[in-house]
């Protein structure tokens, strides 16, 4: 199944704030990671977030954190942060069950 990737206003902007070089990067692994298997979990990149309704997933690439929720036909990009501000970002936007 091929799924949409909808990126939030917020990741809009996150992006804006990255260097072009990491952006496309960025771009490419989300192409790549979650265009045809979001769920697929591994131990380096993607992680299902325990304890959170929303957001679900959390993908790695170098020094970011992309925090995305599956939809029924898509996923919808959260955020876009740095690995160091990450936890900061869970409290503020996370949900708990």
């Amino acid at each position: 199944m091929r799924y949409e990737i909808i990126l939030s206003p917020e990741t809009v902007q996150d992006l804006k704030l990255i260097d072009a070089y990491q952006r496309v990067k960025i771009k490419d692994l989300l192409e790549i990671h979650l265009r045809h298997d979001p769920t697929k979990r591994s131990k380096s990149r993607i992680k299902r977030l325990r304890g959170l309704r929303h957001p679900q997933y959390r993908l790695r690439i170098d020094d970011f954190r992309i925090f995305y929720d599956i939809e029924e036909d898509g996923v919808e990009i959260l955020a876009i942060i740095l690995k160091s501000k990450a936890a900061e970002w869970l409290k503020k936007a996370g949900e708990s069950i």
